[in-house]
């Protein structure tokens, strides 16, 4: 008779004695000759130690390893106990191990229960004067004390067991205080910043209190280190600063944010991670979205200010001044205003105000060309004098061009959408000048001019002159330049000629199999392809991947591997401490998933994939693999573009003996069968 279903054959091990073999239903304490069995209890023996509950301990399979060890309870309680010693080194022996044991949340529950947060932050606010007085003799034991201190605080904090409203003033001031020092120990710097960013995230309240204690001014200098872990956690509490600041604010502590300050991070020599890429993205979108306000505000044409600005450009342009009011008469005023509005490209000659009354981009438009003739006025008269001297039906008209440039530009960046959880899509190039913006426009309007000309447009043209700009733009964006003088040079390489090349070839490309025998072709290819592309999938699931797990703060310090079985079954994952050289061997993954349990893939958010991070590809492969291991269609990008490339391929290889032969449109007719089969040899 086979064993019941629920009862698992399992190893467990206790310091001190042989590992015994036996079902999970038996009381371990009994076979040790342990007494009282309610002091004891079980722990998957790996690196993470996680306490067997009620909860998860139908997760345990046949053959894994346990570790009998002393209760939640006991363990939170001899912990208490033990970092409250007089002994500095049996002090750090305990704060190490609560460090370890915080990280299971049932350990975690207990430790509060003792009101063991109280005490971790007592000893923050008060112990670390007594420590300091011993810094100068035992360094390396104070640094490692308050860095194991703080790491089961945050441990502790990840598990929002306990809000983050109860700490003190005093604890805050503690935490910033450690930011603010000029040398400090490394650990104790990166935790002190984590928990600053939780406080800001967590609270509106503690954000105003974190804010006084930190200004933007004192976190800029961890950024020009080499440590990019401290320089990822400095960007995440700045972004996290501006992310809750009132709105009035915002403006002002991101205005003071000289983002060439970050150049040390663009420029350095390692490879930035997925972590730092995300909070320089962010950083990105806050920047750009504090051009929202602008973008979404009307011209009022009765506010003098604003006109004056129009007057400004005018005056830049074609070097006059203001003539007073009592200087000639109103309609020849009138009439050279309107003039010299002509000339300069607005739509409305008359009253160039209404022209930036709609939104977008608003006020965000006039913003940029008074930036363009202020500081680029040569390139700016030269582009407004060059237009107004052509023939009217091939001027490039400036202002209406600037108008429709920058809200492009807004949609090209997405100014006003707040960041997304898992992208990475930053661009080194806008870190290296405090008014990228503007300078991205005054670079692009120069593009749109050199186009109008390469493009011999006329009015009639404005749209296609718009949309060429556009894929300029664009295809420059992706190379990634390092610098808008790298980005201009791009562009230099994207003339019009160029574009209609690119053009050409992706057109030939798509009408040389547009041809119905092709398309028959096509579709009967098709399916081979895409069962091609999902073996791949599979054996890319059967390699395995390694994920990094997101806490709360969306730290990355762990680990996580899944793959699938050989056979297409099962899903084996687990947990890791460190990334893996090469795949993980099935026996090592102590979690299993049949795939027949599996019901549906879900994303986006929905989905818990926040959990944990990974590439754009490794996102598709694995979501394309899932849904084929389900019988389900494969949607994801990675696949249509895999499926265009390789059947393009396929399809000029099968093609290729066919080159500059006419493919009929119909096949051939079928002939009347012969009169006689006389020519017919027999072999016979």
């Amino acid at each position: 008779m086979p064993p019941p279903a629920d009862i698992v054959k399992v190893a467990i091990e206790w310091p001190g004695a042989f590992p015994k073999l036996m079902e999970i239903d038996q009381v371990c304490a009994s076979v040790w000759s342990l007494g009282s069995p309610e002091n004891f209890a079980l722990q998957i023996a790996d690196a993470t130690n996680f306490y067997i509950t009620e909860k998860n301990r139908s997760d345990i399979k046949n053959g894994s390893i346990l570790r009998l060890t002393t209760s939640p309870y006991q363990t939170a309680v001899q912990l208490h106990e033990r970092i409250q010693s007089s002994s500095m080194d049996a002090k750090l022996e305990a704060l190490k191990d609560l460090a370890n044991a915080s990280r299971d949340i049932t350990f975690a529950q207990e430790f509060i229960n003792l009101d063991g947060i109280s005490l971790l932050t007592q000893m923050v606010e008060s112990g670390t004067e007594r420590y300091q007085k011993l810094q100068k003799i035992m360094k390396p034991c104070f640094g490692d004390l308050l860095s194991f201190t703080l790491t089961a605080f945050v441990e502790l904090m990840d598990h929002s067991i306990v809000s983050w409203d109860t700490f003190s003033v005093a604890f805050i001031k503690k935490i910033a205080s450690f930011v603010n020092k000029t040398a400090m120990d490394t650990a104790v710097l990166q935790r002190s910043l984590a928990i600053l960013e939780s406080m800001v995230l967590n609270s509106q309240d503690l954000y105003h209190k974190v804010a006084q204690e930190i200004t933007i001014g004192q976190l800029i200098p961890h950024l020009q280190g080499t440590d990019q872990d401290i320089q990822t956690y400095t960007i995440a509490v700045i972004n996290a600063l501006f992310l809750k600041a009132p709105e009035e604010k915002r403006q002002v502590r991101l205005r003071c944010t000289h983002t060439h300050k970050y150049t040390n991070v663009i420029r350095s020599n390692t490879p930035i991670n997925d972590e730092m890429a995300h909070q320089l993205y962010v950083l990105q979108v806050l920047n750009f979205n504090l051009l929202e306000d602008r973008m979404m505000t009307k011209m009022d044409p009765q506010d003098q200010a604003q006109r004056d600005i129009i007057f400004e450009l005018r005056r830049i342009a074609f070097d006059v001044e203001l003539e007073p009011n009592n200087s000639g008469s109103i309609e020849k005023r009138k009439s050279m205003y309107t003039r010299d509005y002509k000339k300069l490209g607005f739509i409305n000659h008359v009253n160039p105000a209404v022209d930036f009354t709609q939104i977008p981009p608003g006020m965000l438009a006039l913003d940029n060309m008074l930036y363009f003739a202020r500081h680029h006025q040569d390139a700016y008269i030269r582009i407004v004098l060059e237009n107004s001297s052509r023939e009217d039906k091939h001027e490039c008209p400036f202002g209406r061009s600037s108008i429709e440039l920058t809200k492009m530009l807004c949609e090209i960046l997405k100014v006003g959408e707040l960041p997304s959880e898992n992208c990475h899509d930053f661009h080194p190039m806008f870190f290296t000048h405090d008014r990228a913006f503007e300078e991205f426009f005054c670079i692009c309007i120069q593009l749109l001019n050199k186009t109008w000309k390469e493009m011999r447009a006329t009015s009639e043209d404005f749209n296609k002159v718009m949309q060429v700009v556009r894929e300029q733009i664009m295809r420059a964006l992706t190379a990634k330049p390092n610098s808008l003088d790298q980005f201009k040079s791009r562009l230099q390489n994207l003339s019009y000629t160029e574009i209609l090349k690119i053009r050409q070839s992706e057109r030939m490309n798509q009408e040389d199999f547009q041809s119905r025998p092709i398309l028959e072709l096509r579709e009967k290819i098709q399916p081979e392809i895409m069962e091609l592309i999902k073996q791949q999938r599979l054996n890319r699931l059967c390699e395995g991947t390694c994920f990094r797990k997101i806490s709360s703060r969306r730290r990355q310090d762990k680990f996580w591997y899944c793959r699938l079985s050989p056979n297409h079954k099962v899903l084996h994952y687990g947990d890791l401490e460190e990334s893996p050289q090469g795949e993980v061997p099935h026996d090592s993954l102590q979690d299993k998933l049949p795939v027949a349990d599996i019901k549906a893939v879900i994303t986006g958010k929905d989905s818990c994939a926040h959990t944990c991070t990974c590439t754009c590809a490794c996102y598709c492969v694995w979501t394309d693999g899932l849904n084929a291991l389900l019988g389900k269609e494969m949607t994801s990008e990675y696949t249509k573009s895999d499926m265009d490339t390789l059947l393009s391929m396929e399809m000029k290889l099968r093609l290729l003996d066919l080159e500059n032969i006419q493919i009929p449109e119909a096949p051939p007719p079928i002939p009347k069968e012969p009169s006689n089969y006389d020519f017919v040899y027999d072999c016979n």
